[in-house]
């Protein structure tokens, strides 16, 4: 069977987990913890601090408490996502308010971000405590119109990067525009560490507050106090043992993403009805985490699901693009701002196989089986 995308090791993942276990740091935090966050610190070129979590869901969650975010308070986030980046502003007893991508990249429309900022200050009296855009499927959002629209509105932004680890923007690391950013480490994603997370912070007091609430927030007492509610997040020194081996080998990772994303532009380039998403001009520069085509029906005389059960019964997964969270049961009640963009693309989206494991033959076979009967 071709997978979607699955995690590759790189070989130094186990000398790290071997030190861990002969050196008896099996518990959270340890040496690996430690330079797996100044690792992933020295990848972002920026002047950053890094913490490991238990997964990107608890760096959003922790990153909204950094911004103070309390109940009723109102977060401005994209719809076009996976819930992670919605659910923990319900965790927080605030309320989500989504706003539609735009056609370029599929990430946030800054015309819609600051249509829902000044229509939510009209209805409520207060602007929203924060603005969470999502670099989608590794495409970086206009981080450019987004932070002048945030900035402008005094607004800070709390980049959901978990999909865009590699990613730049005018030459700029996904995950260091906004004040805070996640990162996820989960099984498909750039790199893992079988599960995991991390907050990208712009200071040492965001992020030694992070670490506060990211071990159950214990006072500094001879006894165990707590003044704060805390949270059990922080990542297993055998986990960023893992963390620690595949840094070795994101450069590779990126490279071969890449490579798969030319590759398959090429061989669908003259397949009638199917688009694959590109980066929109030279300021992006995507890791391309997963390839992803659109299916226009009334061209290609099939639909998104033909395509999608065909590739099935040939044993090759793929999966439709995310379901718009204003469309999900769960948020029925959220305001949302849009134009229809991403129900559109919800409808004819498709993500390919894209795993750095995969070779140049399974692209070909994947491609193959998309072109049958067209």
């Amino acid at each position: 069977r071709i997978w979607l995308s699955l995690a590759h090791m790189g070989g130094r993942e186990q000398d790290f987990i071997k030190e861990a276990f002969d050196t008896n740091w099996v518990v959270p935090l340890g040496p690996n913890v430690d330079a797996f966050e100044q690792s992933l610190a020295e990848y972002l070129h920026e002047d950053r601090h890094v913490v490991a979590l238990s997964a990107g869901t608890a760096a959003l969650h922790l990153g909204l408490i950094l911004l103070d975010v309390k109940p009723g308070d109102e977060v401005i986030c994209q719809s076009f996502t996976f819930a992670a980046s919605a659910n923990p502003i319900s965790y927080l007893e605030a309320k989500p308010v989504f706003v539609d991508s735009e056609k370029d990249t599929w990430n946030m429309d800054p015309v819609l971000l600051e249509e829902a900022i000044k229509d939510r200050l009209r209805k409520t009296g207060r602007l929203p405590k924060a603005i969470i855009p999502v670099h989608l499927y590794g495409m970086p959002a206009k981080m450019d119109e987004i932070m002048e629209i945030a900035g402008r509105y005094g607004i800070p932004v709390l980049e959901d990067a978990a999909e865009a680890l590699g990613s730049e923007l005018n030459g700029q690391r996904c995950g260091t525009f906004g004040e805070l950013a996640a990162l996820s480490f989960n099984g498909n994603k750039m790199i893992t560490t079988s599960g995991g997370g991390a907050l990208i912070c712009r200071t040492e007091e965001e992020a030694r507050q992070t670490k506060f609430y990211a071990t159950q927030a214990r006072d500094a007492a001879p006894h165990y106090q707590h003044t704060h509610i805390g949270y059990n997040y922080r990542m297993s020194n055998i986990c960023a043992g893992i963390g620690r081996g595949q840094m070795f080998v994101l450069d590779e990772h990126v490279a071969r993403r890449r490579a798969i994303h030319t590759l398959y532009t090429e061989l669908l380039k003259d397949v009638p009805g199917i688009t694959v998403l590109q980066n929109p001009d030279g300021r992006f520069d995507s890791n391309f985490w997963l390839t992803c085509i659109l299916v226009d029906p009334s061209v290609a005389g099939k639909t998104r699901e033909d395509i999608r059960l065909k590739l099935d019964a040939e044993n090759i997964e793929t999966r439709p693009l995310w379901k718009p969270m204003h469309l999900q049961p769960v948020f029925v009640d959220a305001p949302f701002y849009g134009n229809g963009t991403s129900e559109h693309l919800f409808d004819i989206g498709l993500c390919l196989p894209s795993g750095p494991t995969l070779m140049d033959e399974d692209i070909k076979r994947v491609v193959d089986t998309i072109r049958q009967d067209m």
